[in-house]
């Protein structure tokens, strides 16, 4: 189903077209097309996946670029065969993630690409935001044999994060979180990781919009993602250091975001007199603009609107300026931590890195395209 504020057909063929990458991606990775086998014909598998041929060219033209995937004139597509020999000592690292449609196929990619410059080889396993899976896929990863691990794990909704840390801490292996750390421990906080600074996110969001000459600013999240407290956290410093009022907000669980609580959260907006807002995540924010529209608000005109997490804010109707996480910047660089743990062991320093989000300024603020932050 398209979500209001984007095209349908835009909004549907980008959805069909990312899923399908993901299931080929996982495909190659688990062995159900091993390297150098022949893949389905773009017919074959638009007809298998219900998707239509132009999203299955564009997905195989995506895994080319990636160096998953090679055309062969007169003889079809193929997975790329391995570039080298497997070693008795070729490094093997378990990635964990919690999907792979959204967020992290470029955070993957990242991963992809270091460890393949290495000549390391990946093993990918998938828990579905879900603690007893999780705990099985990094079981299965340990009896596979992988010498080191990169974890998402979930932490925002185990009772203990930080027993569950010091769990993962004590396994056989190494392991690099991705994407998650113990904020609230602070300095206390013993994990290796790298994430996105989404403070530094929000923040920049908020200062943007003041520079804009917006003072009486909104917040729209969803209440039950990771990503919330440390943008709520950014958002509020922001508003503190600006010396705005206090912003108004709005917030549910994704699940409870539909057409009906974006008409709610927006008229909410109008009544606080909000001129300006930021939407975590994108579907929200195309919820939100869509909603704007119904309400007979132009958008940036009488609301301006940031998104945040830009995985499709591009083709929304009025396409959304957006805070972009370094998705592959933050999987290359953790895998290189791991690689460099590996080699060194302890005489590694203790790597707890954060990458800062840049502002990608589209229509829906009002301000001149630009790509700083």
């Amino acid at each position: 189903m398209a979500h209001r504020g984007i095209p349908a057909p835009a909004a549907g063929r980008e959805l069909k077209f990312r899923a399908l990458v993901a299931q080929l991606r996982r495909g190659m990775l688990d062995g159900t097309w091993p390297p150098g086998s022949k893949l389905p014909t773009e017919r074959a598998l638009a007809a298998e996946t219900g998707v239509s041929v132009t999203t299955v060219r564009r997905a195989y033209e995506d895994l080319v670029a990636l160096g998953l995937v090679e055309r062969r004139q007169g003889a079809g597509t193929f997975a790329a065969p391995r570039t080298e020999e497997e070693r008795p000592d070729r490094r093997v690292v378990g990635v964990l993630v919690p999907d792979t449609a959204f967020y992290y196929p470029r955070v993957l990619h990242g991963i992809e690409q270091e460890l393949t410059a290495a000549g390391a080889r990946l093993v990918l396993a998938c828990s579905h935001y879900d603690p007893a899976e999780e705990d099985a896929a990094v079981e299965r990863l340990l009896t596979a044999g992988v010498h080191g691990l990169l974890l998402v794990p979930t932490l925002h909704t185990a009772t203990d994060p930080g027993r569950r840390a010091e769990e993962l801490l004590a396994l056989p292996v190494p392991a690099v979180l991705v994407e998650r750390r113990l904020a609230a421990h602070g300095p206390g906080d013993p994990t290796e990781h790298v994430c996105t600074d989404h403070e530094g996110g929000a923040y920049d969001a908020v200062r943007h919009l003041r520079a804009l000459g917006h003072r009486r600013l909104g917040l729209v999240v969803r209440s039950d993602a990771p990503t919330t407290a440390p943008i709520e956290s950014g958002f509020a410093r922001a508003v503190a250091d600006l010396g705005l009022p206090a912003p108004h907000r709005q917030s549910d669980v994704m699940a409870e975001w539909n057409p009906e609580r974006a008409d709610r959260a927006v008229a909410a907006l109008r009544e606080a007199g909000t001129s300006a807002a930021l939407c975590f995540g994108d579907r929200e924010a195309a919820l939100v603009l869509a909603a704007a529209r119904r309400a007979g608000l132009r958008v940036p005109d009488d609301l301006a609107l940031i998104s945040y997490d830009n995985e499709f804010a591009d083709v929304a109707e009025t396409p959304l300026t957006a805070v972009s996480p370094p998705k592959f910047q933050v999987g290359r660089l953790a895998a290189q931590i791991l690689l460099r743990r590996l080699a060194d062991g302890d005489a590694s320093p203790l790597h707890q890195v954060q990458l800062r989000p840049r502002l990608v300024v589209r229509a829906s603020c009002g301000a001149a395209r630009d790509t700083g932050a």
